[in-house]
């Protein structure tokens, strides 16, 4: 609509950085880290970058409330949301329940060889790292390893089988040139979580991703977002979603 009025750009409210490169837009982490947004934006095409603007991505969220308020608007005083806007009082449960009752029903909590260990009342009350509400006695800590919606069951293990070693994504969107990922390479596998040093292996619109370091409670689902770093700070290189993952005990 913005193009069909003639106007020259986008304007978004997004914090995240963007940069002109010869008139190709590159997209780049906050200057607020704990504000930046970069990871819910790895699917914008090029094309969209190009014509999209982000203000805020150079300021923090207190200079944006102050200029706000100058302005009088008024959002300029309100909370920061945490919930899902379409979710009321944040009871998710109640909305997955209408719409994927089957969510709900009990199933069994199996080890990692499948021994029967006893029974939970439903998969929705679960996530992946979760130790407490198991109800499951045992000498050692056990913890969330597997979801397994197939087979309404759930896979619980030790802790160090939460630690993810490669991850497979499907349906990945590049904003960069594949050369790029000949050289150090970063991921971001969760919104508030830190950049991970990792090889990326592309494969037409999918991707192998082999994680450098430690890295607990990833699944499949989330968003894996490729980073690398030049003299502008953290460039946004694309990403995809994450459709299996692996480590040493267990294959989902």
């Amino acid at each position: 609509f913005a193009k069909e009025l003639k106007a020259d750009a986008l304007i978004t409210g997004h914090y995240v950085l963007r940069h002109d490169d010869n008139g190709e837009g590159k997209m780049y982490r906050a200057e607020d880290k704990s504000r930046d947004q970069s990871y819910f934006l790895f699917t914008t095409t090029q094309e969209q970058l190009d014509y999209l603007r982000f203000p805020l991505g150079s300021i923090n969220k207190s200079e944006t409330r102050t200029i706000a308020s100058k302005l009088k608007l008024n959002v300029a005083a309100k909370p920061d949301s945490q919930d899902i806007c379409f979710v009321p009082n944040g009871d998710y449960a109640s909305v997955i329940k209408r719409f994927r009752p089957t969510s709900f029903k009990e199933g069994d909590i199996l080890d990692l060889k499948g021994k029967k260990l006893g029974s939970h009342d439903g998969i929705i009350n679960f996530t992946i790292g979760q130790r407490k509400g198991i109800k499951i006695s045992s000498k050692e800590p056990l913890y969330v390893i597997d979801i397994r919606a197939k087979d309404n069951s759930i896979i619980v293990g030790p802790q160090d089988c939460l630690n993810i070693k490669e991850l497979y994504l499907r349906d990945t969107n590049l904003l960069s040139d594949t050369k790029v990922f000949n050289e150090d390479i970063f991921i971001k596998v969760r919104s508030t979580g830190k950049l991970l040093k990792a090889k990326v292996i592309l494969q037409n619109n999918s991707a192998n991703v082999k994680i450098l370091e430690n890295e607990k409670g990833i699944s499949p689902g989330q968003a894996c977002v490729f980073y690398s770093r030049d003299n502008f700070g953290d460039r946004v290189l694309g990403g995809g979603w994450i459709n299996k993952t692996t480590n040493k005990n267990l294959s989902t």
